[in-house]
């Protein structure tokens, strides 16, 4: 009887350790489809478990832009099962002193990565539960020694793989780290004497809508609401290039084609759009944390 209680006691306690990782590996680099190197991380993934889940976040993030990482990121993370292993790959540094790190965050996600500033917008908005540093001298393909340039293959996604395959734990990925990151800096969204700003991180890039950081609440503080002309100001650094006086919409079928438009955004931030055109390309507005908008009534 003493034996079978403890089978049971040893159940409750592995159970949750055996459910850590999902199985599931999420590739993001700046590679590209052109060649053969995203196709080189899925093989090395694969040769340490077939019996992996390989799914891409994207591979057209603008060659070393780690902002741009960092949002995609942030904004696809949350919407995979606990335990899913990300690899974002955009690492201008390869070969470098930078470290090499697995990420755990407080939804219970992986990011193996280099920290360089990928990790952003993941510590801020969803937060830190531990970070371990890459031990390369077991969590490396065999015989890669001396390759320098191709981290994402030899490191990041033998490691992913090694992670979510259960062929290591965690705590064996390397050595512990403290619970920070290196971190870019950007216009937080803030609220202050009847002016919203916030940062343009990213755009939607079909369509040429310019994304802020800026949720809906915020505006709300205005006191204004949808069809409402609101004030919008944005700036590169400290140059004007945008100031003009828009509506803010619910939808685009409020506005008439061509017509500039506010409106919340599918992550309920605040917006601007050319209703069928692209505002991006019209004003010459971009993304990165260098842009700062303003909204007032």
């Amino acid at each position: 009887m003493r034996i079978v209680y403890g089978f049971i006691l040893l159940a409750l306690f592995v159970k949750p350790l055996a459910k850590a990782q999902n199985g599931i590996v999420v590739f993001q680099s700046d590679f590209g489809l052109k060649d053969g190197a995203v196709s080189a991380m899925k093989g090395v993934a694969l040769d340490v478990s077939p019996n992996l889940k390989l799914f891409d976040l994207t591979h057209e993030i603008p060659a070393y832009n780690i902002w741009e990482a960092a949002y995609r990121l942030h904004q696809t993370v949350p919407y995979y099962p606990k335990g899913t292993v990300f690899v974002s790959v955009c690492d201008s540094g390869v070969g470098t002193e930078r470290h090499s790190v697995v990420m755990l965050t407080n939804s219970g996600h992986y990011v193996v990565t280099p920290d360089n500033g990928t990790l952003t917008l993941l510590a801020e908005h969803v937060g830190i539960r531990e970070i371990r540093q890459i031990n390369e001298a077991i969590n490396r393909r065999r015989n890669s020694n001396e390759s320098y340039t191709f981290h994402g293959r030899d490191v990041y996604a033998y490691t992913a793989a090694r992670l979510a395959s259960h062929t290591i734990r965690f705590d064996q990925v390397g050595p512990k780290l403290p619970n920070d990151v290196v971190r870019l800096p950007y216009q937080k969204a803030d609220y202050a004497n009847g002016v919203v700003k916030g940062n343009i991180p990213i755009l939607d890039v079909q369509y040429g809508n310019v994304w802020s950081n800026i949720p809906k609440t915020l505006v709300e503080k205005l006191g204004v609401k949808p069809g409402a002309a609101l004030r919008i100001q944005i700036f590169k650094n400290d140059e004007l290039l945008y100031d003009k006086s828009v509506r803010w919409v619910n939808t685009f079928g409020e506005a008439p084609l061509g017509e500039d438009v506010a409106y919340s955004n599918s992550l309920l931030n605040f917006s601007l759009a050319v209703n069928q055109g692209s505002f991006s390309e019209k004003y010459k507005i971009f993304s990165g944390p260098e842009w700062t908008i303003t909204v007032s009534k």
